[in-house]
């Protein structure tokens, strides 16, 4: 695993490398900022955090109004991204 690398294991067992560009803790909530690669043109994510029974859980952020709010709020933190939401 590379330095800034994360390995998230899905449900089914598989396994994807995730670079992480960005974290955020707003309203009591942990959002990541994760790419698939470092390439300027990678496509991005934002993970929302979960912790169970000393368990920590990432889960794709769908929510659009919130995805609205934390797509401004990393491009205002990392100055020289631009995110696209599709």
């Amino acid at each position: 695993m590379k330095e800034g690398q994360i390995i998230l294991t899905a449900e089914d067992g598989s396994e994807e490398a995730f670079f992480v560009l960005e974290e955020a803790k707003i309203a009591g909530e942990t959002y990541l900022l994760v790419a698939e690669s470092m390439e300027e043109e990678a496509g991005a994510l934002i993970l929302k955090q979960t912790e169970e029974s000393n368990t920590r859980t990432y889960e794709v952020l769908n929510d659009e109004k919130e995805m609205k709010i934390l797509t401004k709020y990393f491009e205002e933190l990392l100055e020289d991204i631009e995110l696209e939401i599709e």
